[in-house]
């Protein structure tokens, strides 16, 4: 009843539902079959049964071998053919859409066999050299793209479906290296991908047509094309002195590279008789002709130079003046250099590095006109003379290989012309030498004795035996700027680390006898010596990346061969250690005069420590090629120009001491044991545990930008900020949530509330990002602990930054700064604190003071609890043996003597300790009564963790202890957890700032009953009696007996 009204009827008469499915594919032919011309009526119907058959055929690779049964039975790339090859309305528009199908499908297709059936019948070769409309980027696009695609499926068993061995027909190579020098980049590419792609598959045959048959034509014209960009290069170098056309150099730039690894990459694959080819091109097509050529003088103009010619005749002299060598085209020479640094970074095949390398260091002008056979005929024999020239081919590429495919009988070979013919204004017009000789007549005297001076000089350039390596070692001349230099040294670093050139033959050239008793090694590091002391004045012109070029060859060919050590004169040590003192001078201008030094001192120093030198790297930056500039507006990276600016100047003499610093050291095989300032294994890192017991935090609340609060305790270290949370797992330990350096931190007070404080930690340096690290909002409980924190955390910072810039003065060796008694400088060690906080696997240095974490350090035999203490001792007894220490120590003692002590106290009443009300009851009463503290305050307790004592600590000492001495014996102790004090004066630390001079004291452990207990800690008391701080002791520092051993508390936490 409901039967289909198709006109074909049967099965494939409807279409079918399901779109991946025989039925479909069946459906889609039967739309080909009909359509057979392409119209603008029936365009759009054919291009979606196109797209719509790549998709059943993937689908039928994968899940239905019958699909391509029925593909293959009915021939339907044949179909496709013939639609590629109307010139109707519309069929450009489907040729797009037939390529981009045919690329699908054979990208897609995963089963071999299936392969095998789309290549069986030869119609992928004859639409490979179908003449497509390539005017359209379309069609130029997917065509060169199906290339590729089917490139990538070549091998062994492939290879047969596109090369013809009896034919000689190699379509997909030879249609696809016509496009060579397209001028849309990504065309080029896919072009190179294609090509070694081809090269990659090992089948003899093959191999020996692509030399035979389209090697010379094809590297000739690709040599020729790189020539011509070349040039270009070189013209925007001439004429972009003023950093005004960096992309398009930039541009170019890149573009050479792309060639060169290009070339690499064909050399790399090791296929001997393709790289003889390839190898030779180069060599006298392009690196002798055109870069090596550039090396010599630039030669007078042509028309003087035949007027030369023409007098010497006349005077009998000989003068060797090349009329045709001066037509030939040349780059400058700051240009030869940049391409022969990058030739040796690049390029690594032995043959063709080993013959460039010795052109330069031993060749002359002889080797244009007899080339670098000599050298070659090492690695191949027979290779014959080769006149070197730069000029275009004979034909082109296209030309060429019609005329291969035309003519299988003809056969190229490796002539020495190779397809290249020379320049047509390489040859002499006469009618400049007649015009020239007809001159000759008309000159005056002067122009005679000029032209006599001119004839004298040429023969003394021409017996120079190694012209091109002495233009390279009188570029290394730095009196101006390093524009030749830089390029100079990039050049020997290049040739010095290259894979392909052997160190033992490159050392022997280099050693070498010249004119005189010096050889040419001897004159370069004389070279490299002179660059290092004239970028240690305060007014060089010589960028840092020049600088670490030199110093890093200055190692390489000091280092001997033998056992790889350092090999140096004392007279050029002498110059290297008188560069690095130099640079030392020059550095102590910047100590003082900078407010941001410690901020470019470390920073330099890790900006030196990330960076390694890399010069392939440094040579992709076109920038190099332009005349050095001092303005950070050109983008140009710091160590790549001249610094700009006091600040600037500061860092180029930061780094240049660093350089020259490792340098001498590497040569007194020293370690360096002085930097970095701070020794990150030494600080807290977030995530760690730190053990918080008794410790004195300071609670806030952190609230961020984006309003998010969290509940905090800030820590202060000697060096570092620490927010720690409380650990869920051990009660009194924390763990450290966030982390930073108080010499970065910004501390700013909230005028409307006065328990709030706004602090940023910045990320620390000052060419880095700016992004702080942390920038919130401190909300305290009150505003007594904000102003503690806020006291705390400005002088932290000052502290740290005073510290770090003395390690400096120590450092550069500033006088008056090398002794000092406040601060010491001892290896890597970041910060010199006497008391740690426990973490797990680390330590913490801090100073004690509110909002410190601290730890008493003891002794593990002395090691005694509270609770044992309690158990096992009286109060009486534990008086008594307190008396009994105090009498076996009083001997020895000296100063730490009762009377002693007090002396003391008498002639310092400066001196602060930590809560000093005991020490001043202490010295009222005398040892029998007990000792008193704080215990006995009426204060009201509470939380530890939160504790903060606030009294004023000088107003304290001074009152008279005797007003609370009733309330110390009998009123019960507010503060039970608080340890008695101990002043141990080896751990003393002054500030240099301070008026007075410390006076050095302890005493004797103070007693003091705690809930049925004793804790018995020692303390030490710093100068600053206006600052709550106090330092442990270390219990190594002085002798104690046995019974005093005991009384110690091992790992208790101090509390100030």
């Amino acid at each position: 009843m409901f039967r289909s009204r198709s006109w074909f009827g049967g099965p494939w008469g409807g279409r079918p539902k399901n779109r991946l499915s025989l039925e479909h594919l069946k459906y889609l032919y039967s739309i080909l079959e009909k359509n057979t011309t392409v119209s603008e009526s029936n365009r759009g119907l054919l291009v979606e049964s196109l797209r719509c058959i790549a998709e059943i055929l993937i689908w039928g690779d994968q899940h239905d071998s019958l699909v391509f049964d029925f593909f293959l039975e009915k021939n339907m790339l044949s179909y496709f053919l013939h639609i590629m090859r109307q010139k109707s309305g519309g069929s450009s528009f489907v040729c797009v859409q037939l390529l981009q199908t045919l690329n699908i499908l054979f990208e897609n297709i995963r089963n071999e066999t299936s392969l095998y059936y789309l290549l069986s019948n030869n119609h992928v070769n004859s639409i490979m050299v179908h003449k497509f409309d390539f005017s359209d980027e379309d069609v130029m696009g997917y065509y060169i793209l199906f290339l590729k695609t089917l490139s990538l499926k070549l091998n062994t068993h492939t290879i047969h479906f596109f090369y013809n061995e009896h034919t000689n027909d190699f379509p997909l190579y030879t249609e696809a290296i016509k496009f060579f020098n397209h001028p849309e980049s990504m065309v080029r590419i896919a072009v190179r991908t294609i090509s070694l792609n081809v090269y990659k598959v090992q089948n003899s045959s093959m191999l020996r047509f692509i030399r035979d048959k389209t090697a010379a034509p094809y590297f000739s014209n690709l040599v020729w094309f790189i020539g011509k960009h070349i040039l270009e290069l070189d013209t925007c170098v001439r004429t972009d002195i003023d950093h005004q056309s960096n992309q398009k150099l930039s541009n170019l730039v890149a573009e050479h590279l792309d060639h060169l690894h290009y070339l690499s990459d064909i050399l790399l694959l090791d296929i001997k008789d393709l790289n003889a080819v390839l190898t030779e091109h180069l060599l006298h097509k392009l690196f002798v002709p055109l870069y090596i050529f550039s090396l010599t003088p630039a030669p007078p103009p042509p028309s003087l130079a035949v007027v030369t010619q023409n007098l010497a005749a006349v005077l009998n002299r000989n003068v060797d003046i090349d009329i045709q060598e001066m037509h030939n085209p040349r780059v400058s020479s700051i240009v030869a250099l940049y391409l022969l640094s990058l030739v040796f970074l690049v390029v690594s095949h032995a043959p063709l590095v080993h013959a460039l390398a010795w052109v330069i260091l031993n060749g002359d002008h002889s080797v244009f006109k007899e080339g670098a056979a000599e050298i070659l005929n090492s690695y191949v024999e027979h290779r014959l003379v080769v006149v070197p020239g730069f000029g275009e081919p004979n034909e082109s590429l296209e030309q060429a290989l019609d005329t291969v495919v035309g003519h299988a009988s003809s056969s190229y070979t490796i002539s020495e012309d190779s397809g290249v013919e020379s320049t047509p204004a390489a040859a002499p017009t006469p009618t400049i030498g007649e015009d020239a000789a007809s001159r000759l007549y008309n000159i005056t005297d002067e122009e005679k004795q000029l032209l006599q001076q001119t004839t004298a000089t040429s023969p003394a350039f021409s017996e120079l035996t190694k012209p091109f390596l002495d233009t390279v070692l009188q570029t290394l001349d730095c009196t101006e700027n390093d524009y030749l230099a830089l390029l100079s040294l990039c050049l020997i670093y290049a040739m010095s680390h290259n894979r392909g050139i052997k160190n033992e033959w490159f050392e022997h050239v280099l050693s070498k006898s010249m004119r005189g008793s010096f050889s040419y090694k001897t004159a370069l590091i004389e070279q490299l010596l002179s660059i290092i002391t004239q970028s240690s004045q305060t007014s060089s012109r010589i960028r840092l990346i020049t600088v670490e070029i030199a110093l890093e060859l200055l190692l390489t060919f000091t280092k001997s061969a033998v056992d790889e050590a350092l090999c140096i004169t004392p007279a050029q040590q002498s110059l290297l250690f008188g560069a690095r003192n130099q640079s030392m001078l020059v550095l102590r201008n910047f100590y003082k005069s900078e407010d941001i030094f410690l901020d470019l001192f470390e920073d330099e120093y890790n900006e030196m420590r990330k960076t390694q030198l890399n010069v392939e790297f440094l040579c992709m930056d076109s920038n190099i090629l332009l005349p050095p500039t001092g303005t950070p507006l050109t983008g140009i990276s710091f160590t790549r120009r001249l610094p700009c600016g006091e600040v600037e100047k500061a860092r180029r003499a930061i780094r240049v001491y660093f350089l020259l610093r490792r340098t001498c050291q590497k040569f007194l095989n020293e370690k360096e044991s002085l930097l970095p300032l701070t020794n990150v294994v030494n600080l807290v890192q977030v995530e760690n545990v730190l053990d918080l017991n008794n410790s004195d935090l300071i609670a806030c609340t952190v609230v961020s930008k984006d309003n998010t609060k969290q509940r905090r305790f800030l820590v202060i270290d000697a060096l570092q900020l620490i927010l720690v949370e409380p650990d869920a797992k051990l009660l009194g330990w924390g763990v450290a949530k966030f982390v930073g350096f108080l010499q970065d931190v910004e501390v700013q007070g909230d005028k409307d509330d006065s328990r709030c404080l706004h602090i940023t930690v910045h990320r620390g340096g000052v060419t880095n990002n700016r992004t702080p690290l942390l920038s919130a909002k401190f909300l305290f409980d009150d505003h007594i602990r904000c102003m503690a924190a806020k006291q705390r955390l400005t002088k932290g910072r000052s502290k740290a930054r005073q510290k770090k810039m003395y390690q400096i003065a120590q450092l550069i060796e500033i006088p008056g700064q090398m002794d000092s008694p406040i601060y010491s400088v001892c290896g890597t060690v970041a910060h010199n604190s006497n008391t740690r906080m426990v973490q797990k696997g680390a330590s913490l240095t801090a100073s004690r003071v509110p909002g410190f974490a601290a730890v008493l350090r003891s002794n593990n035999s002395a090691g005694v609890s509270r609770t044992q203490m309690a158990q096992n001792r009286s109060l009486e007894g534990i008086r008594n043996e307190s008396g009994s220490r105090a009498r076996r120590r009083s001997p020895n003692a000296g100063s730490n003597s009762p009377s002693t002590l007090r002396s003391d106290r008498d002639r310092s009443p400066s001196i602060s300790g930590s809560h000093s009300s005991s020490q001043s009851r202490e010295n009222s009463q005398p040892r029998s009564t007990g000792a008193r503290s704080r215990e006995s305050s009426p204060r009201m307790p509470r939380p530890r963790s939160e504790e903060i004592p606030l009294e004023d600590f000088q107003h304290s000492r001074n009152n008279s202890p005797h007003s609370r001495s009733g309330l110390s014996h009998h009123s019960p102790c507010s503060r039970s957890h608080t340890p008695s004090r101990v002043l141990h004066h080896d751990q003393l630390s002054t500030h240099s700032g301070s008026p007075r001079e410390p006076t050095l004291m302890c005493t004797n452990a103070l007693l003091s009953q705690i809930n049925g207990g004793v804790t018995i800690a020692r303390e030490v008391m710093p100068a600053q009696s206006s600052e709550e701080t106090s330092f442990i002791g270390n219990d190594n520092d002085i002798p104690v007996t046995s019974t005093e051993s005991k009384c110690k508390v091992r790992g208790t936490i101090e509390t100030v």
